[in-house]
Parts: C-alpha cells; sequence; structure tokens
C-alpha cells in the first residue's frame, strides 16, 4: 500500500535523518529500489518526472507497475509514488487522481503570488484524498526534462514562511545552492540559510540536487532540518557507464538479451541507493 509522505517525512525529521527520492526509469528500476528498501528497512520515495510519465506509459500504468512490483516483491516497508516537479495544478491533480500518493507542484518559476495560489489549492484537494505536498521556491541550478536554469536563486526566508503558514504544505523544496544534474565543481550550499529557513517554516526541508554534494555537507544538511534528499543523476550515470561497459568488454555480437543488459546495468545502482540509504540514516527506520 502506498502512503503519503507525511509521516515518514515528519518522523525523520523529528529523528534528523533523511528520506531518499530516487526517481524511476522503468519496471526493472522500480524493482531494483524497492528491493534494496525492503532488505535495509528503509521507508523510500519513489519520484516520477515528466519524461519518465511519457516513457512508461503514463501515470496510471507507472501507479500500477508499482503497486503491483509492491505486491510481488512482498514490501512491507513505507513507499511513497510522487510526482516530482509538477508544472501545474492541472499535472498535480492528474498525478493524485491516477493514485499518486505525493505531488510536487514546482510553482518557483512563476511570481509568489501565483504559486502561493496554486499551491493553497492544492494542498486543499491533496489533503482531503490523504496525499502529501511538496512545494518549492527560489531557483535550483540546472537541467531537469528539459527545463534549464543557469543560476541559482536562494529562496527568501520570509516567502518560505508565508507559503507553509498560508498553505499547509507538507515539506519545502527552498533553493539553498544545490544543482541537478552533474555537478562541475563542489556544490556550495547555503547552510546558514538553511538553518534560518527550517527554524522559521517548521516542517521537512527537500533537497534537490543530491548528486555531487558530498557526505560530509548532506549529514550538514539533514541536522539543519533536511528530511528529504532527491537522487537520480548519479544513478542514471552508473546505469549508463556499466552498459557501456558491458559493450565495450563483450561485443555487441555476444550480447542478445535486453533484460540482462538492463538488470546488470541495475547492479551498480543498487549498489548506490544503498550507498545513500545508510548515509541519510533511513536504513533501519522501519521496524
Amino acid at each position: 500500500m502506498l502512503v503519503s509522505m507525511e509521516n515518514m517525512l515528519n518522523r525523520a525529521f523529528a529523528r534528523q535523518y533523511a528520506v531518499g527520492q530516487f526517481n524511476i526509469n522503468n519496471l526493472e528500476w522500480t524493482g531494483t529500489v524497492l528491493k534494496v528498501a525492503q532488505q535495509l528497512r528503509s521507508p523510500v520515495i519513489l519520484g516520477v518526472s515528466g519524461g519518465t510519465i511519457k516513457h512508461m506509459l503514463g501515470l496510471k500504468c507507472i501507479h500500477d507497475i508499482v503497486v503491483n512490483a509492491m505486491e510481488f516483491l512482498e514490501i512491507d516497508v513505507p513507499v511513497a509514488l510522487h510526482l516530482d516537479h509538477g508544472q501545474s495544478y492541472e499535472a498535480c491533480e492528474a498525478a493524485i487522481k491516477a493514485g499518486f500518493s505525493s505531488v510536487m507542484f514546482d510553482g518557483s518559476q512563476m511570481p509568489f503570488a501565483e504559486n502561493l495560489a496554486i499551491t493553497k489549492r492544492l494542498v486543499t484537494y491533496a489533503h482531503r484524498r490523504g496525499v502529501s505536498v511538496e512545494a518549492e521556491l527560489g531557483t535550483i541550478a540546472g537541467s531537469e526534462d528539459g527545463i534549464v536554469n543557469s543560476h541559482v536563486i536562494y529562496a527568501d526566508p520570509a516567502e518560505c514562511q508565508k507559503l507553509v503558514e498560508e498553505t499547509g504544505v507538507d515539506c519545502l523544496a527552498a533553493a539553498l545552492g544545490s544543482t541537478h544534474g552533474l555537478y562541475k565543481g563542489k556544490a556550495k550550499l547555503g547552510f546558514a540559510e538553511m538553518q534560518h529557513i527550517a527554524q522559521l517554516v517548521k516542517v521537512p526541508l527537500v533537497l534537490h540536487g543530491g548528486t555531487g554534494i558530498s557526505d560530509e555537507d548532506m549529514k550538514k544538511a539533514i541536522s539543519l532540518g533536511t528530511a528529504k534528499i532527491n537522487v537520480n543523476t548519479e544513478n542514471m550515470y552508473a546505469w549508463c557507464l556499466s552498459v557501456k561497459e558491458q559493450f565495450e568488454q563483450q561485443g555487441a555480437h555476444d550480447i542478445n538479451d535486453p533484460r540482462k543488459v538492463i538488470m546488470k546495468g541495475l547492479q551498480p545502482v543498487a549498489e548506490r541507493v544503498e550507498e545513500r540509504m545508510r548515509l541519510f540514516g533511513s536504513a533501519g527506520q522501519s521496524l
């Protein structure tokens, strides 16, 4: 059974650990993340981006794959199915109607008043159906599903407080220096700003662009109120490198089963998901 992010993140926030969001890209990817979560007794968030919705043939198909995979694998740790970076109220509503247990409305590119109004309306709709909502303020640099931002714009603390207080949103992605995609150099997070915003909003913070952030900075962010960390690029990169190596070592004429190629590529993904769950402190939190 899918659950919202509310309880898992509030528990993580109170106990100072974080739950990882690992984006899924296909059936096998879904099973891999679920298996690791089950083995480590960790809550987990399965993230779904706009590109994945098209690739996996729609929201309902994704929902049914996840639910059936959980049943087949006998998963009994908390699992949230989360729409990542929903670009409109309608996109989030469609995910909820398809059975998603959590949605993110990304109104960060809009004027604050418009972001606030849509988020408030969405929270009312979602909470009546037991679905959690994540909001975003500020600009996270990098590229995500074709949306490119060249500069980081830190979230405004006063706007963060107003958005949370007036909407009742479950968690907040406040842009504080992280970047989507592969980093060029060392990520520089605004820890002072993070601590200030966490004290103002008193809800779990979300760190997007987890790839490339040092382990020490991850731990510090968690200690300052970050209870959800999104990891995607490093897993996709690990899969691609593994598959590339398969073809280089064996030659294309020796590889004729795509299922084996996909699953072998997911071995390093499983290793990285396990590493992240242990680093975030979520391993063993679903006893």
